[in-house]
């Protein structure tokens, strides 16, 4: 292990077996809302998968990879934790979302939920956009009070208010290729 983790959170066997559970009930879903509709689950450009960059990489590599769905694949970037910060500064677009979500099933995938910021800020822009319908699915959702009320429709694991890294998530750009969930060690110097 690595001398600035405390101890493991979620171990790789866990994190894999629950992500294969989510891309199947995921799959499952979009598959009935695109029944629902009369549309095939293979009908060109109605599923549209909106990661949150970067922490959300390796998940999302891992969960779409569980979804045998003709889907396609968008990246957006938001900030709230720059550089070695462990407390949210507030979320900001770092890039252009995709203009072309009308009338898409929208899975906006992201690392954790926290205080909320993120995940609002990036559903209400996608809604702006009139799409068929907005999820929203989490790796981790700390336990905490939320700055801004949201739910995750897809959750993998529920969390300690803990600062954690691996698996994509980071603290000042490290340790995103851990591969489990860990509690970073108290920076030194006494960060937050």
């Amino acid at each position: 292990m690595i001398r600035d983790l405390d101890r493991t959170l979620i171990d790789r066997d866990a994190i894999a077996s629950r992500v294969r559970e989510l891309g199947r009930r995921i799959a499952g879903d979009l598959e009935r809302s695109l029944a629902a509709e009369g549309a095939s689950p293979d009908e060109a450009g109605r599923i549209a998968i909106i990661s949150v960059m970067t922490g959300a990489l390796i998940f999302t590599a891992d969960l779409v990879r569980e979804m045998p769905l003709k889907l396609s694949l968008e990246l957006v970037t938001v900030s709230s934790y720059p550089g070695a910060s462990t407390m949210s500064k507030g979320a900001a677009m770092r890039s252009v979302l995709p203009k072309d979500l009308k009338g898409k099933h929208v899975l906006i995938v992201d690392d954790i939920l926290d205080s909320g910021q993120t995940l609002d800020l990036v559903k209400r822009l996608v809604a702006e956009q009139a799409p068929a319908s907005v999820r929203i699915c989490v790796l981790l959702r700390k336990l905490v009070p939320r700055v801004v009320e949201i739910a995750a429709d897809y959750v993998g694991f529920d969390i300690p208010n803990e600062f954690v890294v691996g698996y994509g998530l980071d603290y000042d750009n490290y340790y995103r290729n851990h591969p489990e969930i860990a509690v970073l060690r108290a920076p030194a110097g006494g960060g937050a």
